[in-house]
C-alpha cells in the first residue's frame, strides 16, 4: 500500500530528527543545481563553467555539499542500526541493515544504469556514438555515480566504525583524520604511489564518523568545529599544493575530490559545524505542517531525481540544437542570459523522469531474516566497485571494450554494469542463503 506524503508528515513521531531530513534534500538538491550551472555545452563539446572562469571557483566552498549528506548518513545509520541491534535479541543484525540501507539506493540505481545502457549500446549499433556531443554525453551522464559507491561503502563500514565511535568517540574520528592527514604526506611530500586512494577511506569515513557524533548529542560546540575547518581549509589551500576549487576541475595535475584531500575534510568539517549552528531556528521552522509535507515529499523522490538530473539537463541542450536555436559560447554574456529558462527546463523535464520512475525508489517490505553477513558484504563490495567503475568509464565505448583505470585496475563499462547487478542479486539473496542452511 502506498502511503501518500500527507499521511507520512502526519504520523511523523515527535522524536523524529526533521532536520537531518531537510539537510538531506537540500545537499542533494544544492548538487543538482550546481551541476546544472557548471554544465557548459557548445557545439565543441560539453565544457565546464568553473574551469572557463576561474575566479567562480570560490563557488564551489558553497555548491560542494556532499560532506553534509554524508554526515547525515552516518547520523541515520547510527540510528537504524542501533535499532535494529534492539530488536534483534542477540541474532545478527549486519546482512539485515544492509539489505534495509541499500534496497531503497540501488533499485534506482540500476535501472538508471540499465536504461542509459541500453540507450548508449543502440546510439552505438546506430553508429551515432562517436560525434564528439554524444560521446561527451555517455561519458558525462555517470560520473555522479561515484557518490553512490562511495555511500555504499559506508554502509558496509558502519557496524564496526560505529563500535570504534562508542569506545573512542571524538578519537575515532581524530584517528581517521590523521589517517587522511598522512596519506596527503605520503602523496605530496614523499610521492608513494597509490597511497593518495586510500583518501577515498578515510576522509569520507571521517565526515560519516561526525554523523555518529551528532546522533549521540556530541557535537556541542559547532562553532568551533567550523572555525577550526574553514581555517584549516584556507591554510591549506594558501600554502599547499591544494586547488581552490573543491570539486574536481578538467586537466588539474591536483583535485581535491577525486581522490579527496585533507584539504577536502577541512571543507566538510566547517559545513558540518555551519548546518548544526542553523540546526535550531530550522528545526522550529520545520514544526510548520506545511513545510513538513514538502520535505517529506522531496525525501521520496530525491534520490531519482539526483540520478537523472543530468539527463534532463543534456535532453535540454539536444533540444536547443534539434530546434536551431543560437546556443552561445559558454560564459558569455548571451549564454548566463539563457541559464534560467535552462534550468526551468531542466527542472521540468527531470519532474517527468522522476513522475515515471520515481516507484522504483519507494521503499520495499522490511526482510527481518538474519541472512548471511559475509555474501551481503561481498555483494555490497562488487556494487560499490561497479558502481565506482562506471562513474569512471563512462557508456562510451561498449561495443569497443574502451576501459578506464578504478585506482590501479583497468574496467570496462560491460564488466562494471555486471559487477553492480551481480552485486545488488547476492544482497538480496543473502537472506534466502541464510534460511536454505538453517533448514539443512
Amino acid at each position: 500500500m502506498t502511503v501518500s506524503a500527507r499521511g507520512m508528515a502526519a504520523a511523523t513521531p515527535a522524536s523524529r530528527d526533521r532536520y537531518v531530513d531537510l539537510l538531506r534534500v537540500a545537499s542533494l538538491g544544492t548538487v543538482v543545481l550546481g551541476h546544472w550551472l557548471m554544465a557548459a555545452v557548445s557545439t565543441d563539446g560539453v565544457g565546464n563553467l568553473l574551469a572557463l572562469v576561474p575566479p567562480l571557483q570560490v563557488l564551489t566552498w558553497g555548491l560542494q555539499v556532499m560532506p553534509v549528506f554524508f554526515f547525515v548518513g552516518g547520523f541515520s545509520h547510527a540510528l537504524s542500526y542501533r535499532s535494529l541491534e534492539r530488536r534483534a535479541g542477540g541474532r545478527p543484525v549486519y546482512a539485515v541493515f544492509l539489505r534495509a540501507r541499500l534496497r531503497r539506493l540501488l533499485r534506482p540505481t540500476l535501472v538508471f544504469v540499465l536504461l542509459w545502457a541500453a540507450l548508449a549500446l543502440a546510439v552505438q549499433l546506430a553508429g551515432a556514438g562517436g560525434g564528439r556531443l554524444t560521446g561527451a554525453a555517455l561519458r558525462m551522464v555517470t560520473q555522479p555515480l561515484w557518490f553512490i559507491g562511495i555511500y555504499l561503502a559506508m554502509v558496509a563500514f558502519t557496524p564496526p566504525l560505529l563500535r570504534l565511535h562508542a569506545r573512542r568517540g571524538w578519537a575515532a574520528f581524530a584517528a581517521l583524520a590523521g589517517a587522511a592527514a598522512l596519506v596527503d604526506v605520503l602523496r605530496f611530500a614523499l610521492g608513494a604511489p597509490y597511497a593518495q586512494f586510500l583518501n577515498f577511506a578515510f576522509v569520507w569515513l571521517a565526515v560519516h564518523q561526525l554523523g555518529f557524533l551528532r546522533a549521540d548529542g556530541r557535537i556541542t560546540r559547532p562553532a568551533l568545529l567550523g572555525a577550526a575547518g574553514l581555517a584549516g581549509a584556507v591554510l591549506l589551500v594558501a600554502v599547499g599544493p591544494y586547488p581552490l576549487s573543491m570539486v574536481g576541475m578538467p586537466g588539474e595535475k591536483v583535485s581535491n575530490m577525486a581522490p579527496p584531500t585533507l584539504a577536502l575534510l577541512c571543507h566538510g568539517m566547517w559545513l558540518v559545524g555551519a548546518v548544526q549552528l542553523l540546526a535550531r531556528p530550522a528545526t522550529a521552522w520545520l514544526a510548520r505542517p506545511r513545510v513538513w509535507r514538502g520535505v517529506v515529499a522531496a525525501n521520496g523522490i530525491a534520490m531519482t531525481a539526483f540520478l537523472w538530473h543530468l539527463t534532463a539537463m543534456l535532453g535540454v541542450y539536444a533540444a536547443q540544437l534539434a530546434l536551431g536555436l543560437p546556443l552561445p559560447e559558454p560564459a558569455t554574456a548571451g549564454w548566463w542570459a539563457q541559464v534560467p529558462p535552462r534550468i526551468l527546463l531542466a527542472a521540468a523535464l527531470t519532474a517527468l523522469l522522476v513522475a515515471c520512475l520515481r516507484r522504483f525508489e519507494a521503499p520495499g517490505t522490511a526482510d527481518a531474516a538474519p541472512g548471511s553477513g559475509p555474501a551481503a558484504a561481498l555483494g555490497t563490495t562488487l556494487c560499490l566497485l561497479g558502481v565506482l567503475g562506471l562513474s569512471t568509464t563512462g557508456l562510451g565505448g561498449l561495443l569497443e571494450g574502451h576501459s578506464a583505470t578504478l585506482i590501479a585496475l583497468p574496467v570496462t563499462a560491460p564488466a562494471a554494469i555486471g559487477m553492480a547487478v551481480g552485486g545488488a542479486w547476492l544482497v538480496e539473496r543473502s537472506a534466502s542463503a541464510r534460511r536454505v542452511r538453517l533448514r539443512g
